[in-house]
């Protein structure tokens, strides 16, 4: 065998030993989840916005970032319900480059996995104390959602992960709200087969039990562009775009039909300061229609402190700007935030 045992990972249990969640957030997060919930079963006209880094890659940083965040929450929150993106996989194309907090807890330093899962835990944690907001991951490696299924309030399956079986096996199992993405090929029908499914009762294997699931009813789509066969990115959030998703979304009565659309990824091409006029595309499409009105029911934005992106392996690194893929600037978030609830 070609792989080398380095040192045991620690359990479950002494994770959260280490990093418990109080009763007081329990109740604070049971709260908040409570309200998106209502938000996709379509009882609150909120307008859901996922947003932060595109990972998360310091501590320091990101807790800036989202005690930023809360305070424009403050002002919006009767418009908009904010989730706080706090990333720490990065799923990586080639298998190239940064792979998030979880690998590398210290930008600077080694990969160190002991240290990773500790340090995720904590981050979302001291979110969650820190603002009052429940936080959204991507669930890169089902296996290690036990590691953080308490502490979330919501979880993204990315659009390389969308066919893979554990990952529809395991969202039907979790208590929070699940956004599917579309594939980078941009078939729907992937993402609808894995809606489905994840919105299903289930039998499997997880962490050495044989354990049964209930079904995940808020299982739903997130739209995020797609990379046509000649390596081109085509955008998915026009007006005709959501009504056709919403067409075939309907015929397969889900218990849940509710779309958050990805402004950014190849919905932008990556170019992060577009997200602001799709957004404002977005929302004007639902004024002109009752059913994208309807099912439309959120954006996921990747915005920082700084605009743009930098090296992993700049040596004079720029305190709070992405190291993955380019994010908007804090300045143009807030205004940006204002706007949404201006128009929502």
């Amino acid at each position: 065998m070609s792989f080398n045992y380095l040192k045991k990972i620690p359990t479950t249990e002494e994770v959260i030993a280490k990093y418990p969640i109080s009763e007081e957030l329990k109740k604070i997060r049971a709260d908040k989840i409570e309200e998106l919930k209502s938000i996709l079963r379509g009882e609150s006209n909120k307008f859901i916005v996922v947003i932060g880094p595109c990972s998360a890659d310091s501590e320091d940083s990101v807790l800036e970032y989202v005690n930023k965040l809360s305070k424009v929450n403050e002002k919006v929150k009767d418009k908009l319900f904010i989730i706080p993106r706090v990333y720490t996989n990065k799923p990586r194309t080639t298998g190239e480059g940064y792979k998030g907090m979880l690998h590398q807890p210290d930008v600077d330093k080694d990969p160190d996995m002991e240290k990773g899962i500790y340090a995720i835990r904590s981050l979302h944690l001291k979110v969650l104390e820190q603002t009052g907001l429940i936080t959204a991951d991507e669930m890169l490696y089902p296996e290690n959602t036990v590691y953080l299924e308490d502490v979330l309030g919501y979880v993204a399956i990315g659009a390389r992960s969308v066919e893979n079986q554990q990952h529809r096996l395991v969202s039907s199992g979790m208590e929070i709200p699940i956004g599917v993405k579309n594939p980078t090929s941009g078939d729907i029908s992937i993402m609808l087969n894995s809606i489905n499914a994840s919105q299903k009762k289930h039998r499997f294997i997880y962490h050495d039990y044989e354990v049964s699931s209930s079904g995940n009813m808020y299982s739903h789509a997130i739209l995020r562009g797609f990379v046509n066969k000649k390596g081109t990115s085509i955008p998915n959030y026009h007006y005709e775009d959501l009504n056709f998703c919403i067409e075939k979304y309907v015929k397969s009565e889900f218990n849940n039909t509710s779309i958050i659309v990805d402004v950014n990824h190849s919905n932008s091409n990556k170019k992060y300061d577009e997200q602001p006029r799709i957004v404002s595309e977005i929302l004007h499409s639902r004024t002109r229609s009752e059913l994208i009105n309807k099912y439309v029911k959120g954006v996921m934005i990747e915005s920082y402190l700084i605009d743009g992106a930098q090296s992993p392996d700049n040596e004079d690194r720029i305190y709070g700007k992405s190291i993955t893929d380019p994010c908007l600037g804090f300045e143009k978030t807030e205004q940006l935030l204002y706007n949404m609830a201006n128009k929502v």
